[in-house]
């Protein structure tokens, strides 16, 4: 099995193997799920001071905030299968 990483923004990078979910960080269940994984000690900001436009959640219970939107991270994600299909 391959490693495939995306780019979340700003050079930082994570595996898409371990990514569950990518979703918009307004509504309230959301939030819970970012202050639970504060106070657990598992969320990573990934967003420099900017604002979170996107939560992806990973299949270790992490929780990482980013400052590009879902859409482009779910592209991204995209992308990275299709190359790493092609390559097969």
């Amino acid at each position: 099995m391959d490693i495939q990483l995306i780019n979340i923004g700003f050079g930082n990078i994570v595996s898409a193997n371990r990514v569950i979910a990518i979703v918009s960080p307004e509504s309230a269940p959301i939030k819970r799920i970012i202050t639970d994984a504060r106070d657990r000690g598992q969320l990573i900001d990934a967003t420099y001071g900017r604002r979170t436009r996107a939560v992806i959640v990973t299949d270790s219970s992490h929780v990482i905030l980013s400052a590009i939107q879902p859409e482009t991270v779910a592209h991204r994600f995209a992308i990275s299968r299709d190359d790493s299909n092609s390559n097969n």
